[in-house]
């Protein structure tokens, strides 16, 4: 892997970079998420989205439990080099872990949020093995 991948981006104090996630054919935004170098690299390595967890402080595949993997299309590097766009084909259509489509399903009207996205598949049936 070329070191000009890693050196243009101005990580942040916490070694990560935040990732936009994008489909490709609609642009409309699925997720952000945050990405380490390795994220970065494994991404570039096997075309489908790698992201670094803050909360759980590991690596993950996204899609790796649900099935709803990102295949990935171009990456683009914002103008400071501290965002990542990730342009993808969402598979299973569904990139939330709340069954949405997109993370971005809240719209806010008469100051308040609004969900105006449907759930596609309800947490329990995506994640049947877990429980909250």
């Amino acid at each position: 892997m070329a070191n000009g991948l890693l050196d243009a981006i101005k990580w942040d104090n916490n070694s990560l970079v935040c990732a936009v996630v994008q489909d490709r054919l609609s642009m409309r935004i699925l997720m952000v998420a945050w990405m380490n170098a390795e994220a970065l690299q494994r991404t570039v390595a096997t075309g489908f989205a790698h992201y670094y967890s803050r909360s759980r402080q590991k690596l993950w595949m996204k899609g790796e439990q649900s099935g709803h993997r990102q295949k990935v299309y171009e990456l683009r590097l914002d103008c400071d080099g501290d965002a990542i766009v990730l342009l993808v084909d969402q598979q299973g259509d569904i990139a939330c872990h709340t069954g949405h489509a997109s993370c971005f399903y809240r719209v806010c009207q008469h100051n308040d949020w609004q969900i105006t996205d449907p759930v596609i598949k309800s947490e329990q049936e995506i994640y049947p093995h877990y429980s909250d």
